[in-house]
């Protein structure tokens, strides 16, 4: 159930739980959904604050998923969460740059809300 894969030069091993014959030797499949569109709309979200000259401390983007009961278990919903830290951040340019992001720059937000609800909410950490 191990499989080594090479993405963009980089080798990732893809591995299944153990009750159906993996060893947990590394992430599953489905949740590097999840993980690709953090990665894809974090990325976009952290260049268009730069230019617009929003400073953040820190920048976190967490993407929870709702598993379908019946196979093929699929996604039936993502939200992600994107959480900010930093002094006195502008939240209207927080929102248009998560808007950006979302309906305009990432391919795999724009891939996935073809086929499933994709919500999203933004936090302010201070």
């Amino acid at each position: 159930m191990v499989f080594k894969v090479d993405v963009n030069g980089h080798e990732i091993i893809l591995d299944a739980a153990e009750e159906v014959g993996g060893k947990y030797s590394g992430p599953r499949p489905k949740p590097l959904m999840l993980t690709a569109s953090a990665g894809c709309t974090g990325m976009d979200v952290v260049s268009i604050l730069k230019k617009m000259r929003v400073e953040l401390v820190d920048f976190n983007v967490i993407v929870e998923g709702d598993l379908t009961e019946e196979h093929p278990k699929q996604f039936s919903k993502m939200n992600v969460i994107y959480e900010f830290k930093g002094k006195d951040l502008p939240l209207e340019k927080l929102k248009k740059a998560v808007n950006l992001s979302e309906e305009r720059y990432c391919g795999v937000s724009s891939l996935y809300k073809k086929a499933i609800e994709v919500t999203s909410e933004i936090r302010s950490l201070d």
